[in-house]
């Protein structure tokens, strides 16, 4: 855990137990819960780069991994608090968890790019530099396949099979599954392949698909660094993270027809009620349209 942070929850411990007036077991199993939330997310976010798609992601691990609603509502509480007590303080300019009223937060409809905006933003890198050729490939790949941010920086060699067009990819509790990526992350990785990822393999015995200019596997960490560059040179002022590219590939997969059950196993949902946040999205698509073009709405 950071400096940042431990700082952070020292002082809000302090603040429930004077100001708030909570009990020693109260403010313990609110510590222990934030503390577990902190763990959870990328290396160097902190309090003011988390979004509500980091909760989102921390509470549908939890659910995962067979955690009672009961123990994942009073997580979803101890975060609340939390982000109060920070809002209060001019820590964070604003409370993004104010909006969150139910412990079902996991099935809060995720934010997702337009398809302008994705082209934009995989666009962002087109250079002929080693590492520009390695970035568009990612980008690609993250909206082509809606892979996780550690499914993508797992992803190996091996795990590639551009004949069938599918990789195969080590998702929660490393379970196994086939997904597959379309004709523009073909070319883009192929490219990165054939001329960026042998000159970064300095020692030839790396197996990690996409490699750092140190010929080291990527870390979760400098992929959401290269989202947030592309989305900067892109000039989109959403807060974008790599988990909007897993949202937008759903959705727009959704929109234009796909149905829900194969959606899941692209994703690699263990329940369809996970994946059908997604139709959230499209109903209020269809809303809007009955709103614009009904002669009685």
């Amino acid at each position: 855990m950071s400096s940042e942070w431990s700082a952070l929850l020292v002082d809000f411990s302090a603040y429930l137990l004077l100001e708030r007036g909570l009990s020693k077991a109260t403010v313990s199993a609110y510590a222990a819960d934030l503390e577990a939330f902190v763990k959870h997310l990328p290396a160097g976010v902190g309090a003011s780069a988390v979004t509500r798609d980091h909760i989102f992601d921390f509470l549908e691990d939890g659910q995962a991994a067979g955690l009672e609603s009961t123990t994942l509502a009073r997580r979803l509480i101890a975060i609340k608090v939390l982000f109060r007590f920070l809002a209060l303080e001019k820590i964070i300019p604003a409370d993004i968890t104010e909006v969150m009223e139910s412990p079902r937060l996991w099935k809060a409809v995720p934010d997702f790019l337009s398809l302008a905006e994705v082209d934009a933003l995989l666009a962002a890198f087109s250079g002929k530099d080693i590492l520009e050729i390695r970035n568009r490939a990612l980008l690609e790949l993250l909206y082509a396949s809606g892979l996780r941010a550690s499914e993508l920086v797992g992803l190996r060699l091996d795990g590639i099979d551009f004949q069938a067009g599918v990789l195969r990819v080590i998702g929660k509790r490393d379970k196994e599954r086939v997904t597959p990526f379309g004709k523009s992350a073909w070319k883009a990785l192929s490219r990165y392949l054939e001329e960026s990822r042998p000159l970064l393999d300095v020692s030839g015995r790396e197996v990690a698909c996409f490699l750092s200019h140190r010929g080291r596997p990527l870390t979760r960490a400098r992929v959401w660094m290269i989202v947030k560059e592309a989305a900067a040179r892109a000039g989109i002022s959403k807060n974008i993270y790599p988990h909007m590219l897993r949202h937008s590939f759903a959705t727009h997969l959704l929109n234009n027809g796909a149905d829900l059950r194969v959606i899941q196993e692209m994703l690699g949902h263990s329940s369809i009620a996970t994946t059908q946040i997604y139709t959230h999205t499209d109903t209020a698509r269809l809303a809007r349209a009955h709103q614009r073009f009904h002669p009685r709405a």
